[in-house]
């Protein structure tokens, strides 16, 4: 998710607006513009092929509209930054709902651009900041889980699983030592997993409580776990973290 040099998308069905934000873009060090789309469709497409780090989105365009289009983007990569475009506020609530990284309401200032670009930029040096909350560590011996997959059936050591997060269409497994892909589902899984100890911090990921390392803001609506043993992290909502400090207050 974090990147030195931010690879973007504009999707937007106005050739204008796609313009003014191609030179925005190219103002700003660290942001660098790999493509265009005129509809949801080629948007998705598009993002299917070359996983850009930032898209920027309107919301009514044709085929597919903006928010139908980063439902299934987040269900390929749910670490890339939305950044909805739109003269429609009353869709902000639908944004909320695929946690969009902002939200900016057309006609909107440059300098409106320039904070949400500096603050994508920010979260490089995230990385190095103190974290918001140390949290502390439940204790407990975990069993197997086990998946099916296209090699067959894995037993994997529940207290090894790190992360679990949707990724390609897929559901992906990562433990300190390996990578399991399984077609079940995030939700079939938690069902499985010891609660006491596998959260549920997103839509798109589970973790396990005894690897949180750090966490940072991210947007205006989420949060960056950062696990250990892995250079992985994970997203967490607002209300997701609320419920996750009353497990540590306990």
């Amino acid at each position: 998710m974090v990147s030195l040099n931010f690879r973007v998308l504009i999707a937007d069905d106005d050739k204008g607006m796609r313009l003014v934000l191609k030179k925005v873009l190219s103002k700003v060090e660290g942001f660098e513009v790999i493509g265009e789309a005129e509809d949801g469709d080629a948007a998705f497409c598009f993002s299917e092929a070359y996983k850009p780090d930032v898209i920027f989105m309107d919301v009514e365009m044709p085929l597919l509209n903006g928010i139908e289009c980063a439902k299934k983007v987040m269900d390929i990569n749910p670490k890339t930054i939305i950044i909805f475009a739109t003269a429609h506020e009353e869709y902000m609530s639908d944004a909320f709902e695929v946690y969009a990284f902002d939200y900016l309401v057309k006609p909107f200032k440059l300098e409106r651009i320039n904070q949400t670009l500096e603050r994508i930029k920010s979260l490089s040096a995230h990385l190095n900041e103190q974290p918001l909350k140390q949290i502390g560590k439940p204790n407990r011996i975990l069993e197997k889980l086990v998946i099916k997959n296209k090699d067959g059936i894995s037993f994997i050591d529940m207290n090894e699983i790190i992360l679990i997060q949707r990724e390609d269409r897929s559901t992906a497994i990562y433990t300190m030592d390996d990578k399991y892909i399984t077609s079940d589902s995030l939700s079939d899984l938690e069902e499985r997993l010891d609660s006491s100890i596998f959260f549920r911090s997103h839509k798109s990921y589970i973790i396990n409580l005894l690897m949180i390392q750090k966490i940072y803001s991210y947007g205006r609506w989420t949060y960056v776990l950062k696990l250990k043993n892995t250079d992985k992290d994970a997203l967490l909502t607002h209300e997701r973290y609320e419920k996750l400090q009353k497990i540590f207050e306990k």
